[in-house]
C-alpha cells in the first residue's frame, strides 16, 4: 500500500473513533437526549413509563428500547433518581457508534479490516448528520457493521451463526431501516454464490428476524391516535424535501465545487490540485458562514435519517464490493468493479479523497457547535420559563406559559409536541410552569395514560406528573 492509501486509510479511522467518543462527550455535557423527541424519551424515562407512554406503538423497535431506554428506567429504579436515570439513557445511546466500531473491529477477519474502515468512515461522515436527535435508525446504523462484518468474513460456525442472527434481529427490531439493511446483508452474501455456506447463514438469520418482525407487528398493533401518525410519518420517510436541508446542501456544493477545481486545476497544478482546490473552497466557506448563513442545522437532524439509511447502504456497497474484487469472487470478472477497485486503491484517488474527507469534517464541526450552542441557549430560556413566574392562564391552566415568549431565533430549536416534557426535564422535575407550544397539534399521552402516571408511585415529584396529567386530558380523552 503506497503512502495516500495508507495515510486516507488512517484518517478515516482516526476521525471515525474521534466521532465515536466526541457523540459521547458533546451529547452528554450539552444533554442532547433531550432534544426534539428525546424531552418525551427522557421525562419517559425517569417516570418509568417509555412502554405506557410511547413505545407500545412503536413495540417493532423494541431492540431500541432494550438497548437505550430500558437501562435508563433500571437506573431510576436503583438510585431513585430522575436526572440519573436521564444520564444512563443519554449514555447508551450516545455510546452506540463507540460500541459498534469496537463490535466491528472484533468481527472483521478480512485483511486490513476493510469493514471497520467503512464504519470508521460512517460514524464520521454520516452520524453528524443524525447526531443530538434520538432517531432510532441511528441504532439500527449502529447494530449493522458488526452484523456486516459477520456475515461476510467470520467463518461458518454454530458461534458465528448464533451471534448474526442475534444482530440482524436485533438489527430489524431498531427501525424498519434495518429491514432494508439486513436484506442488503443477504444480497452482499450472496454474491459469492448461493452455494457458499455464509449466503445461506445470513438468510436463516434474517429470515427469522423478518418472521420475528412480522409477529411483533401483527401482535403490538399502536393505538388508533399514533396509527394514523405512523403512516404519515412512512409516507415521508422519502420526500424530496428531505435532500433540501441546508447542511446537505452545503456538503454537496462543497464536495462539488472541491471536485470541479481539482479537475480544473490538475493540469497546472498535478499533485498539489487537491490541496490547493480544497483551500480554495475552505475560504468560501469561511465566508459564507461568516458573512451569509443565517441556516441552523436542528428540526432536520430527524429528517435526515433518510440520509443516513440511503448513505450507509452505498458505503456498504462500496466495500463489500470491493472486497469481493479483492477475493477474487465471481463477481470480479465485472469490469467496471474491477476498474472501481483499481481506482480506489490508487494514490491520486487516496490524495484527492482525503481533502474531500477533510472538508466535510470541517462542515460537520462547524454544523455541529452552531447547533449545541443554540440548543444550550435554547434550554436555558425554557428554564427560565418553567421556573419563572410568567403564566398564560389562557392557554388552560394557571401553570401554563406559551414557548412564544422565546424568541424566534432560539425557537428553531423547539420541537412543540414535547416542549411540556423538556421544561420538566431542565427544571429538575420541579417546574412550576409548564412550557407549551399554542399552536401544536400533536399530544403524545392520552388522559387515562397521564391519569395513571400521575397516580402511580414514581420518583418524579407527583406535582410534575400532576401538571402533565392535567394538561394532556385538556388535550386527549
Amino acid at each position: 500500500m503506497s503512502d495516500a492509501p495508507r495515510e486516507l486509510r488512517t484518517t478515516i479511522v482516526a476521525a471515525g473513533a474521534l466521532a465515536a467518543a466526541l457523540f459521547i462527550v458533546v451529547g452528554l455535557a450539552f444533554d442532547l437526549q433531550t432534544y426534539g423527541d428525546g424531552s418525551i424519551f427522557s421525562y419517559a424515562v425517569a417516570t418509568r413509563e417509555v412502554w405506557a407512554f410511547h413505545w407500545h406503538n412503536i413495540a417493532t423497535r423494541a431492540a431500541t428500547y432494550a438497548l437505550t431506554l430500558a437501562p435508563g428506567e433500571i437506573a431510576v429504579g436503583v438510585t431513585g433518581s430522575p436526572s440519573a436515570g436521564v444520564f444512563v439513557y443519554g449514555l447508551c445511546l450516545f455510546a452506540a457508534p463507540a460500541l459498534s466500531l469496537a463490535a466491528t473491529f472484533a468481527l472483521d477477519r478480512a485483511t486490513g479490516r476493510p469493514y471497520f474502515v467503512a464504519a470508521c468512515a460512517a460514524a464520521a461522515l454520516l452520524g453528524p448528520l443524525v447526531f443530538g436527535f434520538p432517531t432510532e435508525m441511528w441504532i439500527a446504523a449502529a447494530l449493522f457493521w458488526p452484523a456486516f462484518a459477520c456475515a461476510m468474513t467470520m467463518p461458518v460456525s454454530f458461534l458465528s451463526s448464533a451471534l448474526l442472527t442475534a444482530l440482524t434481529l436485533a438489527l430489524a427490531l431498531a427501525h424498519e431501516g434495518g429491514l432494508a439493511l439486513g436484506f442488503g446483508m443477504v444480497v452482499a452474501t450472496a454474491l459469492r454464490g448461493f452455494r457458499d455456506a455464509r449466503f445461506f447463514r445470513a438468510l436463516a438469520s434474517y429470515a427469522l428476524a423478518v418472521a420475528t418482525w412480522l409477529v411483533v407487528n401483527q401482535f403490538a398493533q399502536p393505538d388508533s391516535y399514533f396509527g394514523e401518525v405512523r403512516l404519515r410519518a412512512a409516507s415521508e420517510f422519502f420526500e424530496a424535501k428531505i435532500f433540501a436541508s441546508p447542511a446537505l446542501v452545503l456538503i454537496v456544493a462543497a464536495v462539488t465545487a472541491y471536485a470541479v477545481l481539482c479537475a480544473a486545476l490538475w493540469r497546472v497544478a498535478r499533485r498539489r490540485a487537491s490541496v490547493i482546490a480544497a483551500l480554495i473552497v475552505v475560504v468560501a466557506l469561511v465566508v459564507w458562514w461568516t458573512q451569509f448563513d443565517t441556516a441552523l442545522h436542528a428540526d432536520n437532524r430527524y429528517y435526515l435519517r433518510t440520509v443516513l439509511l440511503l448513505a450507509t447502504c452505498a458505503f456498504a456497497a462500496v466495500v463489500g464490493l470491493t472486497q469481493l474484487a479483492d477475493e477474487e469472487a465471481s463477481v470480479a470478472r465485472i469490469v467496471p468493479l474491477a476498474r472501481l477497485s483499481d481506482l480506489f486503491g490508487s494514490e491520486g484517488f487516496a490524495r484527492a479523497a482525503l481533502c474531500a474527507v477533510s472538508l466535510v469534517l470541517l462542515v460537520h464541526i462547524v454544523e455541529t457547535t452552531k447547533f449545541v450552542r443554540g440548543f444550550a441557549a435554547y434550554r436555558s430560556a425554557v428554564r427560565a420559563l418553567a421556573t419563572g413566574e410568567a403564566a398564560d392562564p389562557a392557554l388552560g391552566a394557571p401553570f401554563l406559559v406559551s414557548s412564544q415568549r422565546i424568541g424566534d431565533d432560539l425557537n428553531r430549536l423547539a420541537w412543540f409536541s414535547t416542549t411540556p416534557y423538556l421544561s420538566a426535564v431542565v427544571a429538575d422535575f420541579r417546574p412550576t410552569r409548564l412550557v407549551v407550544d399554542p399552536a401544536g397539534n400533536y399530544f403524545w399521552l392520552s388522559c387515562g395514560t397521564a391519569r395513571d402516571a400521575a397516580r402511580a408511585q414514581r420518583a418524579v415529584p407527583r406535582e410534575t406528573r400532576e401538571m402533565i396529567r392535567v394538561y394532556s386530558c385538556m388535550h386527549r380523552n
